[in-house]
């Protein structure tokens, strides 16, 4: 009897139950593959975004037919519009960065606008009228580059255009004349995104329109799958 109850009260061995912990190296290596597909997936994502903007610049530039030459010349690389204080006519300043969301067509000349600045003037405004619906993706810019005053009866004939005074220095760290000619001399092509990408030949004249319209007709079927009319 006395043997049954040492039995019974003998130490027993505790019971444990041992589960398999993961192994570090393995976590890591599961984490580090997670990590690198979503980072896949956000650039996927980006790529696709970005897609209609690269194919269509892609297009105009490098698809091109080999015999099609541009009247403009394309400016390689592209200068984005600076973040430059502007002034209106009616002393109102704002930032060059609100002429963002159109294709511009710019100009550049003294506020007197002698004859040769008038035809400009009038060459800009029968260009953009000439495209039709599209003239809605477009505006047509006069930037002046002194204090000059504007005449009355020129002014009344601008309704359509954005006219800013800017500093010519200013301007011209950004717009550039080809070599041996004035900023004055050109008309200068900016995308939506405010990159200027094209200068027209100097002399320009009506028997141009039709060469400088081709170029910003095919520029705009380029891009209409991404840029909008208006702002």
């Amino acid at each position: 009897m006395q043997e049954n109850n040492q039995e019974q009260h003998k130490p027993q061995a505790l019971g444990l139950t041992v589960y398999d912990l993961p192994d570090p190296v393995s976590v890591a290596d599961g984490e580090a593959r997670r990590t690198a597909s979503g980072r896949l997936r956000m650039l996927l994502v980006m790529l696709i975004c970005a897609a209609p903007v690269i194919a269509s610049y892609l297009t105009f530039y490098v698809i091109r037919p080999q015999s099609s030459r541009n009247f403009g010349e394309l400016i390689q690389p592209v200068k984005s519009l600076p973040a430059i204080p502007v002034t209106t006519l009616d002393g109102k300043t704002i930032d060059m960065q609100s002429l963002k969301g159109q294709w511009l067509l710019v100009s550049v000349s003294s506020g007197a606008c002698a004859i040769d600045c008038q035809n400009t003037l009038l060459f800009q405004r029968q260009i953009r009228a000439s495209l039709g619906r599209e003239k809605d993706r477009t505006d047509w810019v006069w930037f002046i580059t002194d204090d000059e005053p504007v005449d009355a009866a020129l002014k009344s004939g601008m309704m359509d255009a954005v006219i800013l005074r800017i500093p010519q220095a200013q301007l011209a760290t950004w717009l550039a004349p080809a070599p041996g000619h004035a900023l004055n001399e050109h008309l200068y092509l900016v995308d939506p995104r405010g990159d200027w990408m094209m200068r027209f030949p100097a002399g320009l004249t009506m028997d141009h329109a039709a060469m400088l319209k081709k170029d910003w007709e095919r520029l705009l079927r380029a891009s209409a799958s991404w840029d909008q009319s208006g702002r």
